[in-house]
């Protein structure tokens, strides 16, 4: 079906939805980044250390990362579109609060409290948008722009916050989210019903086990990142988190009403759909950081012309993202996973001829330009994996466990891609730089070349498929009647 039927097959109220949604995705994304570059200004106006600056990003990627998998099912049991608002409220009070911060103190505490509205809203906003669109190819291009998006949204997170800093202040880096979030809040009672699972009572003690998990393996590895893998405070942490996993997997395996059923875990999509999801996140943005380093601290770019680099090569991302539906009609998810990380590994290995030269510019923007294409293929082939064979019931906790890969992927991939380009040797000089950064991107093409083994030798479609899916794969052209979502063909 083309994209162009698919827009006739959609209700006015459809498009409506899908544009409140998306609108909500895009600024969550652009939240993320969005105060990366401005941390220098945060960090004059409010005096903070450099020490405590790295908090600005951790405070948010903590609660961002630990709490999305919890609250997806709580959007599950007490109505995805209340969790959506909920989230949304407390963003516009969290970026307020940052945005008229006297101290640094005021200001952590508004980006922590903006990581804990991301893991409200991301999950039920998710769940939303899939459950609003029947399995198939509306879905698959709902989703599809969802990804473009987020990958438009980190570019322009770190273009609005240059810009944002450089004419107004820092401070509208938070406030830019409080009229677009209420929008959004206003139409949404007016396009979206509530949706919600069945109502059972909460799993306190599994809950209490993988937010603790997350939220000590989480702040264990970005520690580590930070301070060196020999930090005793973050090897405790990593090893608290790993505890407190192992714990949760036991409660879920006895408990009556299980915060995420072990039957989910152990199926196929949902174990290797977000594997793969988490480590295309680690390994895409820990290669943007790594050409960061090189366009600056090797080839002496400006922070602007590197910025306007990350700006074209993220438009190739949006571009993977739009086309990514037509992609996996072809292919499949799972083909579109192998294919896609296998591509990524061949862009990323052009990076390895980077010198001290300036053709190396010319390389970033061919391999990222390439490289961000095709990992936009495989987030939406990730995304498409881990919510299949999901019921509508269970679908804020599908996405919840699918934006929690997400958000521990963006957070880790940077300090372990970090600390292996400064394995390389002592010294700062921009040859010893340019050969920690070589190391890391061969590791970087190991892990994609690794998971897509990994993918095609345990991950084999089904023989049997269902007509939907028969019709859906095998032939993606032959579906030319509209199909409401919860309707079978």
């Amino acid at each position: 079906m083309s994209s162009h039927t698919l827009d006739q097959c959609m209700t006015p109220r459809q498009k409506l939805v899908l544009t409140l949604l998306l609108a909500a995705q895009f600024m969550l994304a652009v939240d993320f980044s969005i105060l990366n570059v401005a941390l220098p200004a945060i960090g004059e106006g409010l005096r903070f250390s450099v020490d405590d600056l790295q908090w600005v990003a951790t405070g948010f990627a903590l609660p961002a990362a630990g709490l999305t998998l919890l609250f997806g099912r709580v959007a599950d049991l007490f109505g995805r579109r209340r969790l959506f608002l909920i989230g949304l409220g407390l963003l516009v009070l969290s970026s307020l609060l940052g945005g008229i911060a006297a101290s640094s103190t005021v200001l952590l505490v508004a980006r922590i409290l903006q990581g804990v509205a991301t893991a409200i809203a991301l999950p039920a906003g998710l769940a939303l948008l899939t459950t609003s669109f029947a399995q198939g190819p509306m879905r698959r291009k709902a989703l599809g722009l969802n990804a473009a998006l987020l990958s438009g949204g980190f570019t322009a997170g770190a273009l609005f916050g240059g810009l944002l800093t450089d004419l107004l202040s820092w401070r509208w880096a938070f406030l830019i989210n409080v009229p677009v979030a209420l929008a959004i809040m206003i139409l949404t009672p007016l396009a979206l019903t509530e949706s919600r699972g069945e109502r059972v009572p909460l799993d306190v003690p599994g809950a209490i086990a993988v937010t603790g998990g997350l939220l000590a393996l989480t702040y264990g590895i970005t520690t580590a990142g930070a301070q060196g893998w020999s930090e005793p405070f973050a090897l405790i942490a990593i090893a608290s988190g790993v505890t407190l996993l192992v714990t949760f997997w036991a409660i879920e395996k006895r408990s009556p009403n299980p915060l995420v059923p072990v039957s989910l875990l152990s199926r196929r999509a949902t174990s290797w759909g977000n594997f793969a999801g988490l480590l295309a996140f680690a390994t895409a943005t820990a290669m943007v950081f790594l050409m960061t380093l090189y366009l600056q601290d090797v080839l002496g770019y400006s922070a602007l012309v590197t910025g306007l680099i990350f700006g074209i090569t993220g438009g190739a991302g949006v571009l993977g993202g739009i086309l990514a539906p037509k992609i996996i009609s072809r292919l499949g998810s799972y083909g579109a996973l192998v294919g896609g990380f296998l591509a990524q590994a061949a862009s990323t290995a052009l990076l390895l001829f980077t010198d001290h030269s300036s053709h190396g510019i010319v390389l970033v923007l061919v391999a990222l330009s390439a490289g961000l294409f095709v990992n936009l293929t495989v987030i939406v082939g990730f995304m498409v994996t881990a919510t299949s064979e999901v019921s509508d019931s269970e679908q804020g906790l599908a996405t919840g466990i699918a934006s929690m890969s997400q958000q521990i992927g963006i957070t880790v991939g940077i300090p372990i891609f970090s600390a292996i380009a400064s394995s390389s040797g002592p010294g700062e000089s921009s040859e010893t730089l340019l050969s920690g950064i070589h190391l890391a991107t061969l590791v970087n093409i190991g892990v994609t070349v690794a998971i897509a083994g990994l993918l095609a030798w345990f991950v084999r479609p089904r023989k049997t498929v269902s007509k939907r899916d028969s019709i859906d794969l095998e032939h993606p052209d032959a579906l030319t009647s509209c199909v409401p979502a919860g309707i079978s063909i």
